[in-house]
Formats: structure tokens, sequence, C-alpha cells
């Protein structure tokens, strides 16, 4: 990517709403029972060729012929893809969790339109750990993930870096009002001891003030009443729907994966996996633009 787009805290305004097209297209296809190879490649010529988008649909495209997964190959573009994205889409296609992954790009979808419209760290911080919460996602991993955001600075990371471990063992509504302006304020009013200027609030007075109201009760109440009270947006829940619907489309992508997994064990036992058929023609790794390192 260009010096530009890395120096900001994230991509340009047209990849997020291309990339929001692209999930929205994904589950269309889905719905229709296509196959998502074909669906890759109908969303990719949809995709603004101005965007670094159609790249990465390719790189996802190879990487699901290889493993059945898009996860690795998120992982490897995350310089384009962020770690968030990469663990909902990992949690969606672990086969062993209930996090499906229709659930997983409505999430995405709604993500990459908050960042589109220039959402703070507040708000982005409070969308994905519900996010977490809601959906039961694993909490280390979660935040860990988080932290890799550009979106947050040196302070939010440090925060995400010492609660990651620590969900569980503390309130929720606790973590959010110790680092709040209104826990600074009651602190002067009480006359106790303020915070070191390495822990500056990172939340408003009003969001420490319903933090506080929201001490030792159900963590989705705090998230219910940031929504109702400052606007924060709702996380996308699983709708209740006729699973036979959706069996032939998960059935498919189940063989796929399986495919991929013959035909790999059937060229070894050939005498080796030939990796020349993934170079370009001139024998050299194809190039992949401004992802090269």
């Amino acid at each position: 990517m260009s010096d530009e787009v890395q120096a900001s805290p994230g991509l340009d305004v047209e990849e997020y709403i291309e990339q929001r097209h692209f999930f929205e297209g994904i589950q269309h296809g889905l719905a229709d029972n296509r196959p998502m190879q074909d669906i890759l490649k109908s969303v990719k010529d949809e995709i603004l060729v101005t965007t670094n988008l159609p790249m990465a649909i390719d790189y996802l495209a190879a990487e699901l012929r290889h493993s059945g997964h898009f996860y690795p190959a998120m992982k490897r573009l995350s310089h384009y893809f962020t770690g968030f994205q990469t663990f909902i889409i990992e949690s969606s296609e672990d086969d062993r969790g209930k996090f499906d992954f229709q659930t997983g790009l409505e999430i995405l979808k709604l993500e990459v339109k908050l960042r589109a419209e220039h959402a703070t760290p507040q708000c982005l911080f409070l969308y994905q750990f519900e996010s977490i919460c809601r959906h039961r996602l694993k909490y280390d991993d979660g935040f860990a993930a988080m932290a890799q955001d550009p979106m947050y600075d040196e302070h939010w990371r440090r925060f995400l870096e010492i609660n990651r471990r620590r969900i569980g063992l503390i309130d929720i509504a606790d973590m959010i009002y110790t680092r709040s302006e209104h826990y600074i304020t009651q602190q002067i009013r009480r006359g106790g001891n303020l915070p070191g200027s390495d822990f500056p609030p990172l939340f408003g007075e009003r969001e420490g003030r319903i933090a506080l109201a929201n001490r030792k009760r159900d963590p989705l109440l705090l998230f219910s009443a940031l929504q109702r009270q400052l606007g924060y947006p709702k996380v996308p829940t699983k709708q209740k729907m006729d699973e036979t619907l959706h069996l032939l489309p998960l059935m498919m992508r189940r063989m796929e994966r399986l495919e991929a997994r013959i035909k790999l064990l059937e060229e070894e036992s050939r005498g080796g996996i030939d990796l020349s058929k993934f170079y370009s023609k001139d024998g050299q790794m194809p190039p992949f633009g401004d992802f090269d390192d």
C-alpha cells in the first residue's frame, strides 16, 4: 500500500465501503446456494479496481482452494484486514464452535460501515467488545486481535493488553468506569488519588456515569444502556431461521474443504505437491501489487 494509507489510522474510506459490499455479496451468494468460488468471482467483478480489495479477493480465493478457509490468508494480509476482522472470520470458520459464518459477515458489515463513517475508538471498542460478549467468543484472543488495530493508540493498546486476561475477574462496568472522565471527576470531589499520566481517561463523562450505574449487572444491560443513551451501534444477533435452508450451503463448503484436502493427499502420494502451478507463467511468484512487503 502507499505510504499515505499506511501512515493513517486504517484504510481509505473507499476501501471500507467496498469491503462492506464484499461481505454483503458473500451473504447474498450463500443465501442463493452458490459455490463460494463463484461468489468471489462475481463479487470481485463488482468491486472498484481503484481499491486493493480485488487483489485481496484473489488471495482469499487461492487460500480457499488450498485450505478451505479464509482466515489464513487474512492473517497474512494483516496490513489490509484488521486483527478483529480475521478473528471474527476464524471464529466463524471453526467447525467446533456455534458462531456461524453469516453472523460473522453481518458483524463485519456494520464494523466497516462504522470505520467508513470515522467512528471513534470508544465506539469501535464497545462494538467489538459487545460482539465478543454477545456471541461468547474467546476474550483473550479477541482482545489480542483488537490491540493490533491501527485505530487504537498506545494508551488503548495498553488498556486492551492489561484487561485481556482480567475479563471474568473484574466487573466490565468497573473496567470502563475507572478509565472514564466521570471517575476522575468523582476522585477530585472525594479528594482521592488521581490516575497518572500513563492512564489517561479513554471514555467520556456520560460513558463513565452509565457504567457506574450498571456495576455488578449483566454486561449486556450496560451495552444496551450505552446504545439508548449515547447512540452506540447495536451488535447483530443470530437470527432464528430454518436450518434446512442453510444445510446445503454448509455441506457445500465442507465438501470444498474435503476436496481441497483430497487433492493435496493425491499429489503427495504421487511424489510431492507441485507448487509451480501457483507461480506465474515465467516461473516467478505472482505479483501482488501494493501488498508486497
